[in-house]
C-alpha cells in the first residue's frame, strides 16, 4: 500500500501523530510519503502558517483563545468558515501531487488538509479513502464541515464528533497514535546515565510543548526556589530559544535547560513526573510511558477540553493556580498513593497501540475501495 500522511507544523502534536502513524505503517511494509501540503505552494507559505499559529500561542494566548471561540460560534452557521474558503484554494496543487503519486490512503492529522481534499472531493476528483486523525480530546471547530472516509477520534469523544453531524458509521474511537517506542521496556538507570541525569533523583520534566508556551518560567522559578533537595529538574523549552536564554541565564545552575529536542521520549521515559501544557499528544505519550501528570495553563480551547479530560478521569492532576498549588500537587504524586492510582488510570484509559489499529483501518478502506472499482469495471 502507498500511503500519504499529511501534517501541518501548528504545533509538534500533529507532527508527531503523523510521525507514529509513519512508523506503524512502514513496519507493516507499506510505503509512505509524508508531506505537509502548503509547500506544494510554496515553503514561504508553510512557514508563514506556522509561524502565525506559533507566534500568537506563544505571545498571545489569550487571543488564541478568543479566536477558538470565535471558530466555535461560527460552526452554528449554516455557511462554510473562511478557513474552509481559504484551505480549498489549495486544492489545484494537492489533485496534481495525488494523481502523480498514484496513492492508496491519505491519512490526515490535522484539519487544514482535510478541508484542502474535502473541497477537491465536493468538486468531483476522486480521492483514495480519506482518514482524518484528531489529536486533540475534542472535536474542533469546523471539523464537522470536512468530508473523510473515517474520523479516527479518542475513545471519549465519538459522542462530540457525532453530536457535531459527523456520520456515526465513520468515527471509530481507536485514540491518538503514538510512537510505538514509549510503550517498550528501557533501562532507567542506563538512560539516565546517557542523558547526564542524577540517578537516585526524582526528575521531574517541565515542558511548553514544541512551542515553549504557557507558564513554564513560573513553573521552574517555584520548583527551583521552593522545591525538595532530592528533585533534578528538566525544562524542555521547544523552539522558543528566548525562553531558553532566559531560564538558562536565571536558573541553570539549577536546572537543565533545553530548547527543542528530538530525546524528549527518553527524558519522559525516565522521568518521575511531567509538568505539561495538556496537548492531546504529550498527554497520551505521558499516559502511555506510566508517567504521572501534572497539567498546568493550556492554551484556550482544545486544550482546556484536553485538561478537563485527564483530570475527570484521574489521569492527571489540574492545576490552575501554580502558585499554591503546583507545590503541592508534585509532592503528592512523587511520594503519595495518587501516584499509583493515578497510573492505574492511564493504563485503563490510553491505548498504546492506536497506530497500528489505525493502519489496519486504513488497510481495510483501501480494500474496500479496489473491491468496489473492480466491481463497477
Amino acid at each position: 500500500m502507498n500511503v500519504l500522511l499529511l501534517s501541518c507544523g501548528t504545533g509538534g502534536g500533529h507532527d508527531a501523530a503523523c510521525a507514529a502513524c509513519a512508523e506503524a505503517l512502514e513496519s507493516r511494509g507499506h510505503r509512505v510519503t509524508t508531506l505537509n501540503p502548503y509547500t506544494l505552494k510554496s515553503a514561504g507559505l508553510a512557514r508563514g502558517v506556522d509561524k502565525a499559529y506559533i507566534s500568537m500561542v506563544q505571545k498571545v494566548p489569550a487571543a488564541f483563545g478568543a479566536v477558538y471561540r470565535l471558530g466555535d460560534a461560527y460552526r452554528h452557521l449554516p455557511v462554510k468558515s473562511p478557513v474552509y474558503g481559504l484551505n480549498r484554494r489549495m486544492g489545484p496543487e494537492l489533485d496534481a501531487y495525488l494523481l502523480g503519486g498514484q496513492f492508496d490512503a491519505v491519512l490526515t492529522t490535522h484539519l487544514f488538509p482535510a478541508e484542502i481534499l474535502t473541497g477537491l472531493k465536493r468538486k468531483g476528483v476522486p480521492l483514495p479513502p480519506v482518514v482524518y486523525i484528531a489529536t486533540d480530546y475534542t472535536c474542533i471547530p469546523f471539523t464537522e464541515e470536512t468530508d473523510c472516509d473515517a474520523y479516527v477520534v479518542p475513545w471519549n469523544a465519538s459522542w462530540e464528533f457525532i453530536r457535531r453531524g459527523l456520520p456515526p458509521e465513520r468515527v471509530f474511537a481507536l485514540g491518538i497514535p503514538v510512537s510505538a517506542r514509549l510503550s517498550q521496556p528501557v533501562d532507567r538507570a542506563e538512560l539516565r546515565q546517557e542523558l547526564g541525569l542524577y540517578p537516585e533523583k526524582k526528575l521531574i520534566l517541565l515542558t511548553g510543548g514544541s512551542m515553549g508556551a504557557g507558564c513554564l518560567e513560573q513553573a521552574v522559578s517555584l520548583l527551583v526556589e521552593q522545591g525538595d533537595r532530592n528533585w533534578q529538574l528538566v525544562a524542555v523549552c521547544g523552539r522558543n530559544p528566548e525562553l531558553v536564554d532566559r531560564l538558562r541565564s536565571v536558573y541553570g545552575s539549577f536546572c537543565t535547560v533545553l530548547g527543542y529536542t528530538d530525546r524528549f521520549a527518553d527524558y519522559m521515559r525516565v522521568s518521575d513526573l511531567l509538568v505539561s501544557k495538556p496537548g492531546g499528544l504529550s498527554s497520551t505519550e505521558a499516559a502511555v510511558c506510566g508517567v504521572p501528570l501534572i497539567h498546568i495553563s493550556p492554551i484556550p480551547g482544545c486544550e482546556t477540553a484536553n485538561m478537563r479530560c485527564f483530570s475527570a478521569q484521574g489521569m492527571s492532576l489540574a492545576v490552575t493556580d501554580p502558585e499554591v498549588q503546583l507545590l503541592d500537587a508534585c509532592r503528592r504524586l512523587l511520594n503519595g498513593p495518587e501516584r499509583e492510582i493515578m497510573l492505574e488510570n492511564q493504563r485503563r484509559g490510553i491505548s498504546a497501540d492506536s497506530a497500528e489499529i489505525i493502519c489496519r483501518l486504513a488497510e481495510h478502506l483501501a480494500r474496500e475501495r479496489d473491491d468496489a472499482l473492480q466491481m463497477s469495471s
